[in-house]
């Protein structure tokens, strides 16, 4: 995975990470979720949810129609248990791209479209992305999210280029 400017000087802990999926499917889709540690499900999942996590890790269900958020271990976390929205959820409000710093796809596509961002690393320093780098407590996967921000900044583009 490269490595953005915005993101080596924020010493982003997460970078040299790779998401992988895996061979586990969602038991109420049937798809395949993403291996995502039990530190960071215990972060995401709301209080209430907290004891029923246990100590095993989990999935994160990479479906955006399915209503899943974790699974695993013969337990079920609705994306209702969770504290933040996972964003690629259909229906996630607002959509993060970057949950440290509260950076949304709205806010990326507004940097491009209005002030003039032209790389992923004008969109960090225009909105703040990985500046707050607490991506395995903060981030539904456990991991850097620069390839979150990097697919909102493609969708930017795109836009950019329709709008010409």
């Amino acid at each position: 995975m490269q490595r953005l400017d915005c993101c080596i000087t924020s010493s982003c802990c997460q970078c040299e990470s790779s998401i992988r999926l895996v061979s586990e499917v969602c038991p109420a889709c049937g798809k395949q979720g993403l291996a995502v540690k039990n530190f960071t499900v215990k972060h995401i999942v709301k209080e209430q949810y907290l004891n029923d996590v246990g100590d095993g890790d989990y999935f994160l269900c990479m479906n955006p129609e399915c209503d899943v958020g974790y699974y695993g271990r013969g337990k079920v976390f609705s994306k209702n248990q969770l504290k933040v929205p996972i964003w690629l959820k259909r229906d996630a409000n607002p959509k993060y791209v970057c949950y440290c710093s509260k950076v949304t796809e709205e806010d990326v596509i507004n940097a491009v479209l209005e002030k003039g961002a032209n790389t992923i690393a004008d969109v960090c320093k225009i909105t703040g992305a990985m500046s707050n780098c607490k991506c395995e407590i903060n981030n539904p996967t456990g991991s850097c999210c620069y390839n979150i921000v990097k697919e909102a900044f493609e969708r930017a583009l795109v836009l950019k280029r329709n709008r010409v």
